[in-house]
């Protein structure tokens, strides 16, 4: 583990410097929690200050010197004092010591837990805040006694107060990925975010013991929580001091939240006496927050909940959950999860014997993508006699779980109840899953369709065809997938569930054909049905978001991509680890951010996605190919083979309907190596493929990597009736008008700009790209135009260069193949003369500093300038920059 980082806080870094440079202010003071980081922010604000321009004094208040004259002090004062001195005359004499030791230089007087300063320290640090050529900076802990001289700083308006608040989970996710030298996956990132609430001490405490626990482990390079906390004595200590001495009706209190969070305050003082929850509060223990017309107690800090569950007796611990089952049965289970909280309590207090309880709290649990939870709950209704229902339930969640082999076991054991249509439907359905999902077996569909034909109940037929259709949309064999899913659509007995269903499967197989409007509308019928099929079949959210995420990927639609993965389900999902849901949500976080140019956000989150993903194989290799796309985005070109091959080992053959992904990522993995001849041939032969399968969407942007490859001339498809064949360019403009959406007309234009050899045509091309919100494809464009430009040595070469190096600063690191065509090969020596020459640098000043004669220079910026396309000195700014790109280093 790498030293504790300093991440984040930079407009409170601002804040400090400019409250030192101010000539107004005369410092700034930092108040918070205890952790939050007041101290560490002080520190590294300081080190950011020359010492040979300020004379910087810091000192550390604490309990011992508090009682002791100028004892805050004694860190910078000298240490014997005039005897004789009146307390103004020690202030005099205190400011001139300072004064003398600065030399002439501004004072920058720091104290750390100035609450903490005595009284004579406090008033000398208001007298130097009045002084002129001084500043004083510190930080305060919230709830503290402050001396009166360090509060009269504001009220008297010479100094600013700044409330210090935790990391946000943006911050946190940083601070995690320096501490662990790698990125640390989103659902764990949560859940230590709202664990430790944003307090960097906590949350490296929480760090420290779930690395010495071993719950902490790193797949394809990203880390992951098992979510299994050790509280370290470290941390239990930090808890205690906060949480103090408790008596027992304050402890009562504290512990029956702790169980019941987010509890009624109208409940909780009918369990316990008003006035120990009055005590809790006035102590920060516990929270009181109003939610609409509701009043919910929480506690004041998540870990507080975790220190008090873990040290309850076990005793005492079933009796609270009986408790808390008690009282909102009491008052009639009114809200919404009041069934799924009443059935936890009463399984933890063992009191729970009604099977029904305990199957309908497992459903609610799965519909909200609680994965762990329902497993549990709905494996307590099978072991109370729950029946068949219980074990279809249960291997259902098994399944996503990433539990195949147990689910198939549940699912064998009753298989000598199904005495009825309904049950041998559902039984089939959910066998089919874990065979042919979780266990990569293709043979499934064959058998679900063989075994469909033993059905009589129109309902319960339709809900195996819709099945059927979706597996077979998944293995490529589309045309029957449509003709199953239409005729589920076409018939009336079909339950919601299966009826939506079936229109994912269309849903998924319009966007991949280009029509998006259709697929659009479809989705949106599913969405619109989401109450009616939520509690039958949860994990249709997962056929809806596929088909959703398959349009927005195709149609270039970023916005709508970011607006699907903050919705509720990825909140749900994250939380309840359902690792399918936010896996692929993951992958399309990855997608998008690759698309902006925001290359190392799209490899974390790819990475993440991978890990995610590791231990199921329906979206394992996508996850490998989005990997291997950042990484070629990047020139990694290692990374993404690398990826690509873990891509080919984890793909699941059951899942064919994702080939154009993972082909495409391996034609981008092929000229991130530099073979573009390869990679042509390999994409080729991919748009040939996407011909014939009719997936016009898919076929739209592989044809465009052509072009980003400067192959738009390249021959596609059958041979003519003329004995040639079609170029990318022309196949294009076909699908311009068959494809819905801006994008594809705009990739047309793209190629046909690029065939013509126009400039111009290029640069508008750009603009648009830049409209959409799309700058990788615009910096490529505007690199195309610019090779182009520095061919015919034309003037607008260096506004071109203006423009590209305008586009490649919105971007992180970027080495495509369009933007090496602008990336000539200069010698070192031409380099360093360029660079001279750019920063502003004469002819003569340059040889006089290289010790070269004057006309060495320019023969080497002549060269330099016909290597660029350049006309003179005044375009060799933006030229650099261009060729530079954002790679990290200039090319070799």
């Amino acid at each position: 583990m790498s030293r504790w980082s300093f991440v984040g806080r930079t407009v409170e870094l601002g804040r400090l410097r400019s409250a030192v440079a101010s000539a107004d202010r005369h410092g700034i003071f930092f108040s918070g929690s205890a952790g939050i980081g007041k101290s560490r922010l002080l520190r590294e604000g300081l080190a950011t200050l020359p010492t040979d321009r300020y004379a910087i004094f810091t000192v550390a208040a604490s309990a011992t010197t508090a009682a002791l004259p100028f004892g805050g002090l004694v860190q910078v004062l000298p240490a014997e004092q005039p005897e004789g001195l009146s307390p103004a005359g020690l202030l005099r004499w205190a400011v001139q010591a300072l004064r003398e030791q600065a030399a002439g230089r501004p004072i920058v007087l720091a104290i750390d837990d100035a609450h903490l300063l005595d009284p004579p320290s406090a008033a000398l640090v208001h007298l130097l805040a009045r002084t002129e050529n001084t500043t004083v900076v510190g930080t305060l802990r919230d709830g503290e006694q402050l001396p009166l001289p360090i509060r009269a700083l504001w009220t008297d308006d010479l100094v600013d107060l700044a409330e210090l608040t935790p990391l946000d989970r943006p911050e946190t996710g940083t601070l995690l990925a320096a501490i662990l030298d790698g990125p640390v996956d989103d659902g764990s990132t949560e859940r230590l975010w709202r664990l430790s609430g944003g307090n960097p001490l906590l949350l490296r405490e929480l760090v420290l013991a779930a690395t010495g626990g071993g719950e902490l482990h790193r797949t394809y390079g990203a880390w992951s929580w098992t979510g299994r906390l050790e509280l370290a004595p470290t941390l239990t200590e930090l808890i205690d001091t906060r949480v103090g001495q408790l008596s027992a009706g304050v402890r009562t209190v504290v512990e029956l939240v702790a169980f019941g969070e987010p509890l009624g305050l109208q409940l909780l003082n009918e369990a316990v006496a008003p006035t120990d929850v009055e005590t809790a509060e006035e102590r920060g223990l516990i929270t009181v927050v109003r939610h609409d017309r509701r009043v919910n107690v929480r506690l004041a800090h998540p870990l507080y909940g975790e220190v008090m569950r873990r040290r309850c007796p076990v005793s005492r611990t079933r009796r609270l959950h009986a408790r808390l089952a008690d009282l909102i049965e009491k008052a009639g289970k009114r809200r919404r999860d009041d069934l799924l909280r009443v059935a936890v309590w009463r399984l933890d207090s063992g009191t729970a014997q009604d099977p029904a309880l305990l199957l309908a709290a497992a459903v609610q649990a799965f519909t909200r993508y609680d994965v762990p939870l329902a497993t549990r709950l709905a494996r307590a209704a099978l072991d109370a006699d729950g029946g068949y229902d219980a074990a279809e339930l249960l291997a259902t969640i098994l399944m996503f779980a990433d539990r195949p082999t147990e689910a198939l076991r549940v699912l064998d054991a009753v298989a000598d109840d199904l005495d009825c249509d309904r049950r041998r439907a559902r039984w089939l359905t959910v066998r089919g899953m874990v065979d042919y999902w979780g266990l990569s077996r293709e043979s499934t569909v064959e058998e679900i369709a063989a075994r469909a034909d033993e059905l009589t109940d129109p309902a319960d037929l339709a809900r195996v065809r819709a099945f059927e259709a979706i597996m077979r949309l998944h293995r490529l064999d589309t045309e029957t997938a449509l003709r199953l899913g239409r005729g589920v659509l076409d018939r009336p007995a079909a339950s919601t569930a299966a009826r939506e269903l079936a229109r994912c499967t269309i849903a998924h197989l319009q966007a991949a054909q280009g029509l998006f409007r259709r697929s659009a509308e479809a989705v949106a019928r599913v969405a619109a049905e989401a109450p009616a099929w939520r509690n039958d079949m949860p994990y249709l959210q997962l056929a809806m978001e596929l088909a959703r995420g398959t349009r927005l990927t195709l149609a270039g639609d970023l916005a709508g991509i970011d607006a699907i993965v903050a919705d509720e389900f990825a909140d749900l999902a994250g939380a309840g680890d359902f690792r399918l849901g936010t896996g692929y949500l993951a992958i399309l976080r990855a997608y998008a951010a690759r698309l902006r140019g925001r290359s190392d956000d799209a490899l974390k989150t790819s990475l993440g996605a991978c890990a995610v993903l590791a231990t199921s194989r329906v979206y394992a290799g996508l996850a490998q190919a989005e990997r291997a796309q950042a990484a070629a985005l990047r020139g990694d070109a290692g990374h993404a083979a690398e990826a690509m091959a873990e891509a080919d080992r984890t793909h699941a053959p059951g899942m064919a309907v994702l080939y154009p992904w993972l082909e495409q990522a391996r034609g981008a993995t092929l000229a991130a190596a530099g073979d573009l001849a390869a990679a042509t041939t390999q994409l080729t032969g991919l748009a040939d493929r996407l011909r014939a399968d009719g997936l016009a969407g898919h076929e739209v942007l592989v044809l465009h990597e052509l072009v980003r490859y400067d192959r738009a001339a390249e021959p596609v498809g059958p041979t003519c009736t003329d004995g040639g064949r079609r170029s990318v360019a022309q196949r294009l403009a076909e699908l311009s008008e068959r494809v819905d959406g801006p994008l594809a007309p705009l990739l047309a234009r793209q190629a046909r700009a690029c065939v013509e050899d126009s400039p111009t045509d290029l640069l508008a091309v750009a603009d648009d790209f830049t409209g959409l919100g799309l700058p990788v494809y615009a910096a490529e464009a505007t690199a195309m135009a610019l090779h182009r430009l520095r061919r015919i040595r034309s003037g607008a070469a260096g506004a071109a260069h203006q423009r590209l190096g305008a586009l490649l600063a919105r971007c992180d690191r970027l080495d495509t193949p369009a933007l090496r065509l602008v990336r000539p090969t200069l010698t070192s020596r031409e380099r360093e003369i360029a660079g001279l020459a750019a920063e502003g640098a004469s002819s003569r000043i340059i040889a006089e500093q290289l010790y070269l004669s004057s006309r060495t220079v320019e023969n080497h910026l002549q060269r330099v300038y016909s290597k660029l396309g350049v006309s003179g000195r005044a375009e060799l700014p933006a030229a650099l920059r261009a060729i530079a790109g954002r790679t990290g280093a200039e090319p070799e």
